[in-house]
């Protein structure tokens, strides 16, 4: 009993959900909004008063509001409730209550601007600003932690019992959605709908991940010492030094890490050049940076 006793007390305590603050909640919502607003005006002011769709659950919206004649917010907020579900079972309450949140202003917003005319009925215009106006309120609202679309929440659930990846199912889904379009809409406005989608997508990234987009650098050098002084002082960032230990030799080796823009590579490659030609370099992309000492320094 006593020794049941002392393991317990040895043991760590179990870490507690901490719950965010009054200002991150609003300051969260208040992304929602802005996304789901972006949304809703890339709809109904671009892309469905000239018959061009978007893949996904907002797609098929489209499709079936156009045929039955009834309000798109009421197709938008339906067919996206079962995701709720799942993506409350899938990935957590934040991220449901994000989603519907985001889905009932998007339902909203939809309705409400509806009876506004569109700004311009070139379908290449309606395609090309609708895209990027939608994709950027889909990446805001993504980053924030929600979703205005179940697809990748169903490609997620048949890729556990298929040999598809995620990417693959989704893009089946949407191909299969922007070619219904051509039947309902006729085939030049699918095309128009595929270009839609294409910046939209890429508007997506570029929300998520920002125009700033940093990569991470490993670099195993025997002049490490000076590699990482000369990045240090002549590129303003801070490095590294992990132990590492080589396959083939079995000897130690020195690896500098460091984060740097990519607007900085070019610039850390010639550095590296110059002090050891034979060094190993290997740079790879990074979504997200948060804390320590990425901040740059100053150089002189």
């Amino acid at each position: 009993m006593t020794v049941n006793i002392e393991q317990n007390a040895l043991e760590p305590p179990t870490p507690q959900h901490s719950r965010a603050t009054r200002t991150k909640l609003l300051r969260r919502a208040l992304f929602l909004l802005l996304g789901s607003s972006f949304v809703s005006i890339g709809l109904e002011i671009f892309l469905v008063p000239n018959n061009i769709i978007d893949g996904g659950v907002v797609g098929i919206s489209i499709i079936l509001s156009h045929l039955s004649n009834w309000p798109l917010g009421i197709f938008l907020f339906f067919l996206n409730l079962p995701f709720f579900f799942l993506g409350y079972k899938q990935i957590g309450k934040t991220f449901a209550l994000s989603t519907l949140f985001s889905v009932i202003l998007m339902s909203i917003g939809t309705t409400m601007l509806h009876p506004v005319p569109p700004i311009t009925i070139d379908p290449l215009l309606a395609a090309v600003f609708g895209g990027i106006i939608l994709g950027v309120g889909v990446g805001m609202v993504i980053r924030t932690g929600g979703s205005l679309d179940g697809t990748e929440i169903v490609a997620i659930l048949v890729n556990k019992k298929s040999p598809f990846s995620v990417g693959e199912i989704v893009m089946f889904l949407n191909l299969f959605i922007l070619g219904s379009a051509g039947f309902v809409f006729g085939w030049d406005h699918a095309m128009y709908s595929l270009i839609a989608y294409y910046i939209a997508f890429k508007m997506i990234d570029i929300t998520i991940e920002g125009f700033d987009e940093s990569k991470s650098v490993w670099i195993i050098s025997e002049s490490y010492k000076d590699v990482g002084e000369a990045i240090l002082s002549r590129l303003g960032r801070g490095v590294t030094y992990l132990n590492g230990e080589g396959g083939f030799t079995g000897g130690e080796k020195k690896v500098i890490f460091c984060v740097i823009t990519r607007l900085e590579e070019a610039k850390l490659k010639t550095i590296v050049e110059e002090l050891d030609p034979t060094a190993f370099l290997a740079v790879g992309n990074i979504h997200d940076v948060k804390g320590g000492r990425f901040k740059k320094r100053d150089i002189h």
